[in-house]
């Protein structure tokens, strides 16, 4: 620390860019205590699981099962989708192939498509809603809406779009088609520059999972950050 020409301590001046980032992490933080103290957000059933996506307690994690028949099976193992509930199912392989086509039933999407080129306003996000910079959307066929959701330390709180605000982002960004229920796009704002991907719809519960597994204390800890950094950093790993 310098001296100023009064005679007083001057502080010295970290760069910007540190200084976004830690405003940055700061919104995060202050946006998911906000929902922390927030009355009990609307959650659809499943939300926020571990990714087995069953809610099993740590007692029975150790040995995962198929949410259909109860079978063992591995930890890299497949997902489906409730259509109707939204709910990620952890399937055997004879379950997979048997459920695949039934009507509440679809295997979860399957590619991760990085967009650094995408263009997200800051009017069109502020029509969404959203609290806190970090979300996914999806086209939900049981709602015939698009659906937003955001993570908070009690899972997954969702928001359904107006089509208008929705429709103006596919204008600017026309190369930006879902596959309806079961793939997401995942929007975090948080970092510098802002990150977009389009990935399977288990990847995206799988953000809200981390949060909500790491969150400790009130404000929710370093584990959060750390949590959310990882999950990036693994997601542009395996994109296209």
């Amino acid at each position: 620390m310098s001296e100023s020409g009064n005679g007083f301590p001057r502080r010295e001046r970290r760069p910007i860019s540190d200084a976004v980032a830690a405003r940055r992490r700061a919104q995060m933080v202050s946006g998911l205590r906000g929902l922390k103290s927030a009355p009990p957000p609307r959650l659809r059933p499943g939300n926020g699981a571990e990714p087995n996506g069953n809610g099993k307690s740590s007692a029975d994690s150790s040995t995962e099962r198929c949410d259909l028949c109860s079978t063992t099976i591995p930890e890299d193992h497949r997902h489906m989708i409730h259509i109707d509930e939204r709910r990620i199912v952890c399937t055997c392989e004879s379950c997979w192939a048997l459920r695949s086509g039934d009507a509440e039933y679809r295997p979860v999407g399957s590619r991760i498509v990085w967009l650094p080129e995408m263009d997200m306003p800051d009017d069109i996000w502020a029509g969404f809603q959203i609290p806190i910079g970090l979300s996914f959307f999806m086209y939900s066929t049981t709602s015939e809406c698009v659906v937003a959701m955001y993570p908070s330390p009690a899972g997954a709180t969702e928001s359904e779009l107006h089509f208008d605000t929705w429709n103006r982002l596919l204008e600017l960004n026309p190369e930006l088609r879902l596959e309806p229920d079961i793939e997401g796009l995942i929007a975090n704002r948080l970092a510098d520059p802002p990150i977009y991907a389009i990935a399977p719809i288990d990847r995206c519960y799988e953000l809200t999972g981390a949060i909500k597994a790491n969150w400790s204390g009130i404000s929710g800890g370093e584990g959060v950050e750390e949590a959310v950094a990882r999950f990036f950093d693994d997601l542009q790993a395996k994109a296209l």
